[in-house]
């Protein structure tokens, strides 16, 4: 445990130096964004999707957790089934929160139209223009963000076959980043201050 909270610690004194100015971290992998968000004193919230009904929704459609309302919208309207959010016809997929998270991930990935999962390549851009581009294959495909500074409003998923099939933005789960519950924030504190004097002794 000691050994991952010295690679998180190293992870986050590299990754702050080196996004000073944009005060954006990305992540292409999943343990690593939890392990991150969760070492610095947040809780990690998912919205599954597996509340919303199949089928289609007209531009957008709306959803809350944890205190994190979120909003995703298409120009040509939402296709949802299975638990997965998509979008009706091949274009760009956005998602809004409010009120703005200092984290955000996700489970992104290309799907055909009956919803199978299809390679392709997917760029995912916050509003300020940073952006996370890698092909995208399996349904556990994550792109995830942690904001050192202003907290994140909107993320924006634009999938771009490989070869001539169409491909359409997919999302299976969002990761949102909470505030502890004031119970479990006085454990973490009074988990510190202990900490803090151990290693002082």
């Amino acid at each position: 445990m000691q050994s991952v909270r010295l690679f998180l610690g190293a992870v986050a004194c590299t990754a702050f130096a080196s996004t000073a100015q944009a005060a954006f971290i990305t992540f292409g992998n999943q343990t690593l964004w939890s392990q991150f968000v969760t070492g610095i004193g947040w809780q990690v919230a998912t919205e599954t999707f597996n509340g919303v009904s199949d089928g289609f929704y007209a531009n957008s459609y709306s959803g809350s957790v944890s205190g994190v309302n979120w909003t995703g919208s298409a120009t040509h309207g939402i296709y949802t089934q299975g638990g997965l959010f998509s979008t009706n016809v091949p274009e760009t997929l956005t998602f809004t929160f409010s009120p703005g998270v200092q984290g955000v991930g996700g489970n992104i990935f290309g799907t055909d139209i009956s919803f199978n999962v299809t390679p392709c390549i997917i760029q995912v851009s916050l509003a300020d223009g940073t952006a996370y581009v890698d092909y995208a294959t399996t349904v556990a495909d994550f792109v995830g963000f942690y904001s050192t500074g202003a907290a994140i409003a909107s993320i924006s998923i634009q999938s771009t076959a490989i070869g001539s099939s169409a491909v359409y933005s997919t999302v299976d789960n969002l990761y949102f980043t909470v505030v502890p519950a004031p119970g479990a924030l006085a454990l973490l504190v009074a988990a510190g201050l202990a900490s803090s004097a151990r290693r002082r002794r």
